[in-house]
């Protein structure tokens, strides 16, 4: 998570994970752009690639958003042809994974709490359904 001055003590850092759709060329960047009028930004690093016999590819993706603004993790992986696999709304109806849910998880927060001041840092688990289709991935919370 990027460091945060005083004045930010009530920023929440959030870090997701995401399984995307087709080749991803950049293995690292920044997402910027407007979403309901106002700037939304994201970064994101591929941490792993498989190859799909119906996907062509997919990609397991850490993406961390510094803004908040609404479905702007899926609007930005979308912009970039990068859609996230199980996503509904924005996604090709062709590639659409029916029943399988969503592959987005919230894997991070940090946050200063608002009464210890105390820096807390929470990290979930990789979910099941993630690691079946990357099965050697090894995830190493920092």
């Amino acid at each position: 998570f990027p460091n945060r001055s005083t004045k930010e003590k009530n920023t929440v850092g959030k870090k997701y994970i995401a399984i995307t759709i087709g080749d991803m060329e950049a293995r690292t960047g920044t997402i910027t752009g407007l979403i309901q009028n106002k700037k939304a930004l994201t970064q994101y690093d591929v941490l792993d690639s498989v190859p799909s016999h119906r996907f062509g590819r997919l990609n397991l993706v850490l993406l961390q958003p510094l803004t908040g603004r609404r479905h702007q993790l899926r609007i930005h992986m979308a912009r970039l042809g990068q859609s996230i696999l199980g996503d509904r709304d924005y996604t090709n109806e062709s590639l659409l994974l029916k029943g399988k849910g969503m592959f987005l998880h919230a894997l991070a927060l940090e946050f200063i709490h608002p009464f210890t001041n105390e820096k807390l840092h929470i990290v979930d688990a990789i979910p099941e359904r993630f690691l079946k289709i990357f099965p050697e991935f090894e995830f190493k919370a920092s």
